[in-house]
């Protein structure tokens, strides 16, 4: 019988340290997502390269041998102020340090040295069951207006046999939110001061992932970032904002953007050095509008971009 790609589940859960595999539950452990993409089997193949007095190719060798797997989280609290969100534990997994402060927010800053717990992460697919495990990964944030403001990540784990499994029983998605799309009563921005129409927002943590192997020990692990992003916003006078002076003297400002507006579903973003270039015009129903690259840096270290859940 055909397999439906509808029939999905993925489950993550940390790990209590490197190594050793949790074991996530439908119950506790589900994640909402939309666009899954998995490649089950991801090497680097090795040639033998053999000669032999007729043509025809060589057999290929895996080195590497992991798992990759992406998909997209609704950007959306947790209900209420200070408790972590069902999506907090996916950002860990991207090299973010978790701070929780009771009965108020929970803030998530990037971190330079490699978290301790990793993610186990089990994706089924109509009755076949995908293990990550030791997985780190990488996040991107998207904001446009009228849609769904969505993350995406990507992950990379060890591979684990595949498994005929049936899907989890009492798949719980209770903790997440139902979303609201980015517009005027839901979203706020503030770049340099300005907080003119905004179209869209893209910010990327841009984490350096990769599979490392050496004889004794491998896995995915991330050797840097450099966050980037993309903005298109209704171009304005020049005494609103004088966006090309900025771009030719490579000015760095904050740049923070808030989804959502009641206590429990806030979601906010905090880039205090944000840059933008590249800077060109695009059109939308006639209207001009203003494309512009970003670049986020560290102000003090390891806050190119705070994320605070309130």
């Amino acid at each position: 019988m055909a397999k439906s790609i509808k029939n999905t589940v993925i489950l993550a859960k940390l790990q209590t340290a490197i190594g050793a595999p949790a074991v996530p539950t439908g119950a506790d452990d589900a994640m909402l997502v939309t666009n899954p993409s998995h490649t089950p089997v991801s090497a680097t193949m090795v040639s033998r390269d053999l000669i032999r007095p007729y043509f025809g190719t060589s057999q290929q060798l895996s080195a590497g041998v992991h798992t990759e797997l992406s998909f997209d989280v609704e950007i959306a609290g947790s209900g209420v102020p200070g408790t972590p969100p069902a999506w907090g534990l996916l950002l860990v997994g991207c090299y973010f340090a978790e701070t929780v402060t009771d009965g108020s927010d929970v803030k998530y800053a990037p971190v330079s040295l490699k978290p301790d717990t990793p993610l186990t992460i089990y994706y089924y697919l109509d009755g076949l069951l995908h293990q990550l495990t030791d997985a780190y990964g990488t996040v991107s944030f998207d904001l446009e207006s009228g849609a769904i403001p969505k993350m995406t990540f990507k992950f990379m784990g060890a591979y684990n046999a595949v498994t005929d499994t049936p899907l989890p029983a009492g798949t719980d998605f209770s903790k997440f939110l139902t979303p609201k799309l980015a517009l005027s009563a839901n979203t706020s921005w503030s770049m340099f001061g300005y907080t003119g129409p905004l179209k869209s927002l893209s910010l990327d943590i841009a984490n350096s992932l990769n599979w490392f192997q050496l004889i004794g020990e491998e896995g995915a692990e991330v050797d840097d970032r450099q966050p980037t992003g993309k903005i298109v916003m209704e171009l304005s006078k020049v005494s609103d904002q004088d966006w090309w002076t900025a771009a030719k003297d490579a000015t760095l400002g904050p740049l923070t953007v808030q989804q959502g507006m009641m206590a429990g579903n806030i979601v906010l973003f905090e880039a205090p050095q944000a840059q933008i270039s590249n800077l060109s015009y695009s059109d939308q129903n006639s209207k001009a509008l203003l494309n512009g690259d970003l670049g986020l840096s560290p102000q003090n270290g390891n806050d190119e971009l705070v994320i605070t859940v309130k």
